[in-house]
């Protein structure tokens, strides 16, 4: 199956299936319409008995995902309460379309921004040596709040807030990310997918039932803290963000480097 932007690929003979987020040229940026398909994916996953595992990747080896594109999507419209957010992005992951199928993430290259609602809904991720994970949020002049919640899960404190809080001045390559625990296998560039394939049809070769069983568990443990913090990040975003006119006069002014640690 293929729509604008996505690309899902079932192999019946090892129960996996892989999504592919395809728009290379522009580092997997999503769209609108690629959020919107990236849940039904998801969704329909739920009534394919012979998809077992999935793998989670981006086009091209450049990107995993770099969020949402502004250029194509513009600001989205809020609600004046602020108590309240419209955020595209909040649905793009498995867990949030209540599948409980493992999701295994293969990262070339680029991770940042949005691309964490996808990786922190993920089992685990496997990167090729290449990839660089990075927040560019608060160089921005916006606020990192599900993004820093979802990825709090995986990374030490230390971690995430520093990741969160140098913005776009720093990236963290494949190798601090595997020292600390975000990412569970490294493979020379070009080499995730295979990887991430190999370990999802091992999964997918066991009970399924005893399976989904072991991530619902999983998730369990840190289910309640994760909502919490999730219902507390609107209020933050609605108060913190600057006014979008503001927002783009930095985007004019990207800094010239980053530092990769």
């Amino acid at each position: 199956m293929s729509t604008p932007g996505i690309t899902v690929e079932r192999d019946k003979e090892s129960g996996v299936a892989v999504v592919t987020l395809d728009r290379p040229a522009k580092h997997n940026s999503l769209t609108l319409d690629m959020a919107r398909e990236l849940g039904a994916v998801w969704r329909g996953f739920r009534y394919e008995d012979e998809v077992r595992a999935i793998v989670v990747t981006g086009a091209g080896g450049r990107a995993f995902c770099t969020g949402i594109d502004r250029a194509a999507v513009g600001n989205v419209p809020q609600p004046s309460s602020p108590y309240t957010i419209d955020d595209p992005l909040l649905t793009i992951g498995p867990k949030a379309n209540d599948l409980w199928k493992p999701v295994v993430s293969a990262v070339e290259g680029m991770a940042c921004g949005g691309a964490f609602y996808l990786l922190g809904e993920s089992e685990f991720l496997v990167a090729g040596e290449d990839a660089t994970f990075f927040d560019p949020h608060t160089t921005y002049g916006m606020v990192s709040a599900f993004e820093t919640v979802h990825m709090a899960q995986r990374m030490p404190y230390g971690e995430i807030a520093r990741m969160a809080l140098m913005g776009g001045a720093e990236r963290i390559s494949a190798r601090r990310a595997y020292e600390t625990g975000l990412v569970s296998e490294l493979t020379p560039p070009g080499g995730a997918l295979a990887a991430a394939r190999e370990a999802a049809a091992v999964i997918a070769g066991h009970p399924t039932e005893a399976v989904q069983g072991t991530v619902r568990a999983l998730w369990s443990v840190k289910e309640a803290a994760r909502a919490q913090a999730l219902a507390h990040a609107p209020h933050l975003v609605a108060l913190g963000n600057l006014p979008p006119d503001r927002q783009a006069d930095l985007f004019t002014r990207r800094p010239a480097g980053f530092r990769l640690r």
